[in-house]
């Protein structure tokens, strides 16, 4: 049976919650068609994200890895298309770190993109209900900072691999002032995210661009 790894960021910042954390305690060992889900947690530290998913690579040896990060501000589950080669933290990450116009990966090319199939993805949540889009920036934090290193570690292999920023959560936003999503909704989006990743192939060729 094929496996999906799906890794999600611990809590970071003045969040005392983070849905891709919650999502995960609820997608361990989830059955998919033809495949089962695998979870990994993630520190919000910029040496050892990238070294803990790379663990869980190596211990699961799925055929697709998600990996999860919250993007508060947006309204929909969102698949990253590309991940640039820089670190240039807004924020300090949980373990003080905050590089400012630092490469990744010093020798690495300027970008990678997704070779999950994103568009197919956002069509198929799309058509279950759920507000999705693609995404072409992944920001500059540890949520790019993780999508490029797995990328860069996968670059010769066979398991695809992309990033996905989520909502926030309602009970994130006491205010009343951001756009958020139900975890119940979230985790039905990265199931189905999975499930399109291990069954396609390749991706679709629609629009999915922005002018600016």
């Amino acid at each position: 049976m094929k496996k999906v790894l799906i890794a999600g960021f611990d809590v970071f910042g003045d969040n005392p919650l983070n849905p891709g954390l919650e999502a995960i305690k609820l997608l361990e060992s989830q059955q998919l068609e033809g495949a089962e889900i695998r979870v990994c947690k993630v520190p919000v530290t910029r040496y050892e994200s990238i070294d803990t998913v790379i663990s869980a690579i190596e211990a699961h040896k799925p055929d697709v890895v998600l990996t999860v990060g919250l993007a508060a501000g947006r309204s929909a589950i969102t698949p990253e298309r590309v991940a640039i080669n820089i670190d240039d933290f807004r924020i300090a990450d949980n373990k003080g770190n905050q590089p400012i116009d630092v490469p990744i990966v010093s020798d690495g090319p300027d970008a990678y993109f997704s070779t999950l199939p994103i568009k197919a993805i956002t069509q198929r949540v799309q058509e279950r209900g759920f507000p999705c889009q693609v995404s072409n920036s992944a920001g500059t934090f540890v949520c790019n900072h993780l999508f490029y290193g797995v990328q860069h570690y996968l670059r010769n292999s066979h398991i695809k691999h992309g990033f996905i920023h989520i909502p926030l959560l309602p009970e994130q936003d006491v205010s009343g002032t951001q756009p958020t999503m139900s975890l119940e909704n979230i985790v039905e989006g990265l199931k189905i995210a999975a499930q399109v990743a291990i069954t396609c192939d390749g991706d679709m060729k629609i629009g999915a661009g922005k002018i600016c």
